[in-house]
């Protein structure tokens, strides 16, 4: 069965909810980016086949589609975040979410770059200031990958006693580095940027090799899952939030490199749909 995403880049143009027509049976998904190739390769085609539902995917940063739900701009069932704290940005939209996993930022390169053998053998943040060194990460005002990734460095700086080492590394003659998140891993993987602020699971789903941070500066992902109040068909959503939850979609999750959390219900459980209920129960 043939899945349609759609991919919402910050420089894109949303299309209208009135452009993508309901038949009854699709449950539209609107999820962070980083997910987009275990939603499309691996959670979609595992829901799909259940036969009840037909999963239609759009990914894009989180931040962003917030903005665009709340502006009546994208109309969906489900919203998958990457920073729970952003469900509270839809008001009445809302009224409950589900924090299931969590994936730690790294450091994400291509292996035929010039930099490799650097990355090898020095200090990751030496490396990242040296002239020419082309580095890719989201928008911190979208996406909250990019949020972590600025606060990271930020902390960086104490950690490593490097004084200036984010402004050093984010200058403003490196505005170029601030790149989409759906078009983040191609363009590292395509030799456009040298590194990047990724994901855990995003380079070991798609084999990058990568820097773990220290503890000290392991900030990470922690993705939630809502029904929006006005989901067109929040029948399906629920079957879906219970997929992902339970036992397949989880298997899938991990399957993916995505640490599944105990789920942790935030909000009005009164609400809470009788086929979720039993996922997230200890």
């Amino acid at each position: 069965m043939r899945r349609r995403t759609m991919l919402l880049g910050a420089a894109m143009l949303p299309v209208p909810a009135r452009a993508w027509a309901w038949d009854g049976r699709t449950v539209d998904v609107l999820y962070a980016g980083s997910l987009l190739k275990l939603m499309e390769r691996g959670v979609a085609p595992a829901f799909d086949a259940i036969g009840d539902d037909i999963f239609r995917g759009y990914a894009g940063p989180s931040g962003a589609l917030v903005h665009q739900i709340r502006g009546g701009l994208r109309r969906g069932d489900v919203f998958i975040s990457a920073d729970p704290a952003l469900n509270g940005r839809l008001g009445d939209l809302v009224c409950w979410f589900i924090i299931f996993a969590r994936s730690p930022l790294v450091i994400g390169y291509n292996p035929q770059s010039p930099i490799v053998d650097a990355l090898q053998t020095r200090p990751w943040y030496e490396v990242l200031q040296l002239p020419g060194v082309r580095i890719g990460r989201t928008d911190p005002a979208l996406d909250p990958k990019g949020a972590l990734t600025v606060h990271m460095l930020q902390q960086a700086e104490a950690f490593y006693h490097q004084p200036g080492l984010a402004a050093r590394i984010m200058g403003s003659d490196r505005s170029g580095q601030v790149r989409p998140e759906e078009s983040l891993v191609g363009r590292l993987q395509s030799g456009q940027i040298d590194v990047g602020f990724f994901y855990a699971m995003e380079t070991a789903d798609m084999q990058i090799p990568s820097i773990e941070l220290p503890p000290e500066l392991a900030l990470a992902a922690r993705y939630s899952v809502t029904i929006l109040k006005d989901a067109p068909n929040p029948d399906g959503a629920a079957r879906f939030v219970a997929f992902l939850l339970g036992k397949e979609g989880s298997a899938v999750l991990r399957q993916h490199g995505l640490e599944k959390m105990v789920p942790v219900l935030v909000g009005d459980d009164r609400t809470l749909p009788a086929l979720v209920r039993p996922v997230i129960r200890p």
